[in-house]
């Protein structure tokens, strides 16, 4: 795959590198790498829970009929 370079504040560099001491990653980027497949997974999972219109109305009539709506 592929590779890009994405440039960071050294200061944001500097504390990756200080957090990454004495763990398993080896590098910068690697560390940086995981942070964002994490932060984008995470994302596609919120949108992935989120009702349609339709969905959202007929849980609202399930609840109407379970007396938990009015």
């Amino acid at each position: 795959m592929p590779e890009r370079t994405v440039k960071i504040p050294e200061h944001i560099y500097e504390k990756i590198q200080e957090r990454i001491k004495d763990t398993e990653f080896k590098s910068v980027d690697e560390y940086v790498t995981y942070v964002l497949q994490e932060v984008l997974a995470s994302l596609e999972e919120e949108e992935e829970n989120v009702f349609t219109e339709e969905e959202e109305e007929k849980v609202k009539e399930r609840l109407r009929a379970l007396g938990y709506l009015d």
